[in-house]
C-alpha cells in the first residue's frame, strides 16, 4: 500500500510522519485490497483547542474510497480515530462483499 502524507499550514516533523505511517500501514491487516492511503494533516487558524485535523483517504477496488476526517488537540489523537473510523468502515466493506 503506498501511503502519502500531505501538511496543510505546517511543516510536520520526522516523528509525526512515522506515527501516521504506522497506524495507517496497520490498516493492511484488516483488508489486503487496500491500493494506496492519502492523509492530510490541517492546523486550523487561528490556534484555538482542538484545531488539529486528520483525513484518511483510502482507495480500494470495486468501490472506490473510504472516508475519515477527525478533529482533536494533537495530530496523532485524530490519526488514531480517524484510523478506528476508517477500520470500521473497513469491516462493513468486507462484510458487503462477502454477502455478495
Amino acid at each position: 500500500m503506498e501511503i502519502i502524507i500531505n501538511s496543510v499550514h505546517f511543516n510536520a516533523d520526522k516523528k509525526l510522519l512515522d506515527f501516521v505511517n504506522k497506524k495507517v500501514g496497520k490498516l493492511d491487516t484488516f483488508f489486503d485490497g487496500i491500493i494506496s492511503a492519502e492523509i492530510t494533516l490541517k492546523l486550523l487558524k487561528p490556534e484555538t483547542v482542538r484545531n488539529k485535523i486528520s483525513e484518511v483517504k483510502l482507495s480500494i477496488p470495486v468501490n472506490g474510497y473510504l472516508f475519515a476526517k477527525k478533529q482533536a488537540d494533537t495530530f496523532e489523537e485524530a490519526t488514531d480515530l480517524a484510523v478506528d473510523a476508517i477500520r470500521k468502515q473497513l469491516g462493513k466493506y468486507k462484510d458487503k462483499l462477502k454477502s455478495k
